[in-house]
Order: C-alpha cells, then structure tokens, then sequence
C-alpha cells in the first residue's frame, strides 16, 4: 500500500466525482430523480464491466471523441434550459412556480418514465467515470501501486457520492424555474469545457477552468434576464 498514490488518486478522482455528482444531482432536481438515478447506476455498471472486460488497456482509449459527443449533447440540453429558465424567471419571478407546480414549461410529465434525465446522467456517469478509470491505470500502474490507486478513487467515489445524496432534498426545494435556469448553467459550463477539449483544444489550467467558464455563463444570463425586464417594462 502506498499512501502517496492513493491520496493523488483520491484527489485527482475527486475532481472527476465533482462533476459527475453535479450533472445527476442537477438533472435528478430538474427533470427526474428516478431516471437520473437510474442513469447513473447503469453508467456505473457500465464501466465496471468495461474496467474488468479491459483492465490496463483502458490508458490507450481515446477520451477525446467520448468528450465531443456527451460535451456537445450537454451543451444543446443545458443551452435549451438555460433560455427556457430565463424566460420563466423574467416573465413571472424568481419563486413563482414551486417544484410541484407541472404547469411550468418543460416540465417532465408526473407519470412515465424520462429519458433524457436518464441519458444525460448515464452519458456523464459513464464519461467520468472512465476518466477515473484511466487515472487510477495511470498512477497505479506507472508507481507499481494498482491496489492503492482503486482504493484512492473508490474512496472519492463514497465520499463525493454521500455528500450528493444528502443534499438532494435541499436542491429540490429549489423552485423548479430557478433550477431550470441553475441546472442550465451547469450542464452548459460541463458541455463546453468537454466539448471543447473533445475537438483538440485545451483551457487555460485545466479543469480549474470550469469555474470561470460557469462565472461567464451566470454573467450572460444575468445581463440577458436584465435586458429582458428592461424590454417588457417599455
């Protein structure tokens, strides 16, 4: 056991976790939490059969087009929601529409089963959750330290994952116009940096990018939600 691979490994996957609790937990408020759940658990299965089906070979698969794809496919959904919050908030206010409330636009339907709650959360589950994957092969296999580099990484997973599943009922009392506009942001920040990175680019400092590109997206909603008011008020 080495303690030095496993707490670069636990802080690396942290990272990743991050960003995976924070897609499920959003999409779970805003659209489903059954099918996001349920998302997440099948994007969980998913790579655990592909960690055992490959093991070391997964430091040879490309992440790039997998970035592209779910990048761009989060993008267009956090873009759509994003408008559509916008519109809600500058039209009625901030807490009009509670989460209950099924007349809000674009809200998921009471009955039935929501598929794009669960492909959303399974694309960004199964995403990160190889990058973890690559990075435990990476640090375990390059410092001849496998078993402590898995522990590292599946302790990130616990404890990220238990913090998540203890503020969900938090975020869901969120007014659902709110989190449309919140969740919005959030799946838009994760499809560009992806969707970016996925094309050949790359940000400035890495993931500690992410912040700045959601300060900007919070940015433009404020000064469009803004002109909004100021056009309806003519």
């Amino acid at each position: 056991m080495s303690g030095s691979v496993l707490i670069s490994a636990f802080l690396a996957a942290s990272i990743e976790v991050i960003e995976m609790v924070a897609v499920v937990v959003a999409v779970g408020a805003a659209r489903s939490w059954r099918a996001s759940l349920l998302g997440a658990a099948c994007g969980l299965l998913l790579l655990a059969a592909t960690i055992g089906a490959l093991g070391p070979a997964l430091a040879s698969i490309p992440l790039a087009p997998l970035r592209l794809v779910v990048g761009a496919l989060l993008l267009v959904f956090g873009l759509g929601w994003l408008r559509k919050g916008l519109l809600a908030v500058a039209r009625d206010g901030w807490m009009a529409g509670g989460v209950g409330d099924e007349a809000v636009e674009d809200a998921p339907a009471a009955e039935g089963f929501d598929a794009t709650a669960f492909v959303l959360s399974f694309k960004g589950v199964s995403l990160e959750g190889l990058e973890i994957a690559v990075i435990v092969v990476a640090l375990g296999a390059g410092a001849g330290h496998l078993g402590s580099a898995a522990l590292g990484a599946a302790l990130a997973v616990v404890a990220l994952g238990a913090l998540g599943a203890l503020t969900y009922r938090q975020v869901a009392r969120i007014p659902r116009r709110v989190l449309q506009l919140a969740v919005g942001i959030v799946l838009a920040t994760f499809g560009t940096f992806w969707a970016v990175e996925g094309a050949g680019g790359h940000w400035p400092g890495g993931e500690a990018a992410l912040p700045a590109i959601g300060a900007l997206y919070v940015a433009t909603a404020g000064a469009l939600l803004v002109r909004r008011r100021e056009v309806a008020t003519r």
